[in-house]
């Protein structure tokens, strides 16, 4: 497998173990909970490099099929179904999936840059209601503005 060192995977991630070799997985991305990505299919007798580019996002419960490649900078969203290549810098959901939206900017594990903003303004709103605490909420802004 060519899982880039900072890609981060679910524990409950399932990679085809049937072609190892076949999974590409690049920098910052991150697969998340029950996702699927195949490289082979038994009926057919293919055996296929499924790659996933730099800083995506893959949803939970979402298959990739044998062969796709994830275009960097792109977010399948949770439990759809990746039967045919996506473009870089877009947003995929739906069985199949289906461009959702195109010219997406994306930071690290596939984050969308304006995710930081977005959570400064429900933070501002309601702190109570914020997913991080105050330390690690800090951490994820200066990282987001040193870069």
């Amino acid at each position: 497998m060519d899982i880039h060192p900072t890609a981060r995977l679910s524990l409950s991630a399932k990679l085809d173990a049937r072609f190892k070799a076949g999974i590409h997985i690049g920098e910052e991305s991150y697969v998340a909970f029950s996702a699927r990505i195949l490289t082979h299919d038994f009926t057919r007798g293919m055996y296929l490099h499924t790659r996933i580019g730099k800083r995506c996002f893959i949803g939970g419960n979402s298959l990739i099929m044998p062969g796709v490649t994830i275009g960097d900078g792109s977010i399948v969203g949770a439990g759809s179904v990746v039967t045919k290549n996506v473009p870089p810098a877009s947003a995929v959901a739906g069985n199949p999936a289906r461009i959702v939206s195109n010219g997406i900017k994306t930071v690290k594990f596939g984050r969308l840059e304006s995710a930081n903003a977005n959570e400064t303004h429900f933070r501002n709103m309601d702190p109570a209601a914020a997913a991080l605490d105050d330390h690690d909420f800090k951490i994820r802004l200066s990282e987001q503005e040193n870069r």
